[in-house]
């Protein structure tokens, strides 16, 4: 699934070719996305100007004049790529956003898992934003802030860290790249866990996740950039998919624990 990384990638590729654009109209070949693409959306945002690309948590928004918001969500498979509004359609490509000077905003998405919305008010009341937590690059997130929220929490410390109401955009490899960096074993509970190694922990996220935007995030099956091009944090993964192979830091074998359809990887022998 495209992570926090892989869609702030997303939104610095796009923005700057389609901020100050105005959306000519809005092509829906397939509503069928995760809800449905409302038959309104397409007149609710035609013939507006774009006025800012944002990011909140996983979610792209769309800032358009007179306060309304385009909402999208890349879901597990989706890219948003810029392309020639005449450029053949390919399949799985679900809905273009035509914009003013003949480009498109082109959502393909094999799984449709990914979703577009409707804001006409502030976007961070919309019900899919409202309980969010901070943004983890943002001074919100900071070790009072996630210490104080772990008190008597018995869930572990990485489910606790892929909470979105504890924090957003901490997904599955991105929490076990940061536990490994922070020495924290990511079966032990959130709640029993010092301040000073939420210090740790904090700093570690806010690491982890600055690296990947920095290279365009990580690919590992089907995400790639607005760019076509895919993330290469992959080549810098300690622990994520190393299962069976050294520890970079203590030279113990890494080892890998799978729960449901998620795997979580780490050191025994420096993550305690």
């Amino acid at each position: 699934m495209p992570e926090l990384p892989e869609v702030e990638t997303t939104r610095r590729g796009i923005e700057p070719y389609v901020r100050g654009r105005r959306i000519g109209k809005i092509v829906i070949r397939d509503a069928r996305l995760r809800w449905p693409v409302a038959e309104s959306l397409p007149r609710q945002a035609e013939n507006r100007r774009i006025i800012a690309v944002q990011r909140r948590a996983k979610y792209l928004l769309l800032r358009l004049e007179d306060n309304g918001t385009l909402i999208l969500h890349l879901g597990m498979s989706g890219s948003l790529r810029l392309v020639a509004a005449v450029e053949p359609v390919l399949a799985h490509a679900h809905l273009d956003i035509v914009l003013s000077d003949g480009q498109a905003l082109r959502y393909t998405d094999p799984r449709r898992f990914g979703s577009l919305h409707w804001s006409a008010g502030d976007p961070a009341q919309h019900h899919l934003l409202a309980r969010l937590g901070p943004e983890p690059l943002s001074s919100a997130f900071d070790t009072a802030y996630l210490h104080g929220r772990s008190r008597g929490r018995r869930a572990s410390i990485k489910a606790f860290l892929m909470d979105s109401r504890m924090v957003v955009g901490v997904g599955n490899i991105y929490a076990n790249e940061a536990l490994h960096r922070a020495a924290i074993r990511p079966m032990s509970p959130a709640g029993r866990i010092s301040r000073k190694r939420y210090a740790r922990l904090v700093q570690a996220v806010k690491a982890v996740l600055a690296e990947a935007i920095d290279v365009g995030g990580t690919t590992l099956r089907d995400f790639t950039g607005s760019d076509g091009r895919p993330g290469y944090f992959r080549q810098r993964l300690e622990v994520y998919g190393r299962d069976g192979a050294l520890c970079h830091r203590c030279a113990g074998c890494i080892r890998v624990e799978r729960r449901g359809q998620r795997a979580t990887y780490y050191c025994p022998g420096c993550q305690f």
